[in-house]
């Protein structure tokens, strides 16, 4: 385990009308840059296995906290989260840099911003590494709308838009708890219980499965969140309609160079037509689950690597 201190200090930078706390590695490789997004409900933190091997291989690591987390800008605007404004955050975080284009690798949510990126400024985006959340092709349907009717009210995506402010504050006042019960690995399969899984953890005396973080590194998140709140990270979820039809006229193909990473023991499923979506894409599996570059930090490191490499030879 790394030792948080070691982690990069962060500055604050001005971006599309928001500041953001972005932490660095290795400036001194300008020109050559890669951005790591995190997912929900995470923090720049959770690159820190990635950071120092990429920085060795020749890479200018950016890795902001993402508007409503940590010490980043907290919108009070529902609609300051979505699609549009979390990719135009990239944007002006490369502008700022003075680069053109960079390799964009994000994490669960992270990986939907990054989709995202090459869907909405394919021009600002060399290569793409997704983990966790394959692209996900817009349908017919409203995304809540589609959730609820496959996995019903409770499931906490539908929770979120319908019970506005209920998981926020259950999620606040029990945040070590939540954070704790919610990042953890093998466990054991069991039926779902009833109710909202997120506010059942949140209320959660004991967990299952084990932990992935020491009491120290879990503290840098519960410290970010004691700060932040979860409403903004949450607020991303409440964007998901909205995304849907912001995206109602844009090319639904993903022409880049793409690396998805799953992990085999992650709830979410993985895409049986990726390729049909992103036909440059290569697939990686890992024996893991959710938390993929935390619980098998050399193994994705490794992944991440040998990919870029590859792609740069062919």
């Amino acid at each position: 385990m790394l030792d948080p201190n070691d982690f990069p200090q962060p500055t604050m930078i001005s971006v599309n009308d928001v500041e953001l706390e972005v932490f660095e590695a290795r400036k001194e490789n300008a020109g050559n840059p890669i951005v790591l997004c995190h997912g929900w409900p995470g923090h720049a933190y959770s690159w820190r296995h990635q950071m120092p091997a990429l920085a060795a291989a020749g890479y200018h690591v950016i890795v902001p906290n993402q508007r409503g987390y940590g010490n980043s800008a907290q919108p009070t605007d529902v609609s300051a989260y979505d699609l549009a404004h979390l990719t135009g955050d990239l944007v002006a975080l490369l502008d700022h840099f003075g680069y053109n284009d960079a390799i964009v690798v994000g994490h669960d949510w992270g990986a939907n911003v990054v989709w995202g990126m090459a869907l909405l400024h394919p021009k600002r985006v060399r290569k793409v590494i997704a983990l966790a959340l394959p692209y996900q092709a817009r349908g017919d349907v409203p995304w809540v709308e589609l959730i609820e009717c496959f996995l019903g009210p409770d499931n906490y995506m539908v929770h979120f838009n319908m019970n506005p402010g209920v998981a926020d504050a259950i999620l606040d006042q029990n945040r070590r708890q939540f954070l704790q019960n919610l990042y953890r690995k093998n466990e054991p399969l069991q039926p779902p219980k009833p109710g909202m899984i997120m506010i059942n953890l949140a209320n959660a005396e004991k967990a299952a499965g084990e932990p992935i973080m020491t009491d120290a590194e879990l503290s840098v998140l519960d410290a970010a969140f004691e700060v932040s709140g979860f409403t903004g990270s949450i607020n991303w979820y409440r964007n998901l309609d909205r995304n849907w039809h912001l995206l109602t006229d844009v090319d639904p193909i993903i022409s880049h160079p793409a690396l998805m990473i799953y992990g085999e023991r992650d709830v979410i499923p993985k895409s049986p037509n990726l390729s049909d979506f992103v036909p440059n894409v290569e697939v990686v599996s890992l024996d893991t689950g959710h938390w993929i570059q935390e619980e098998m930090p050399e193994e994705t490191t490794k992944a991440i690597l040998d990919w870029l490499k590859s792609s740069s030879e062919s």
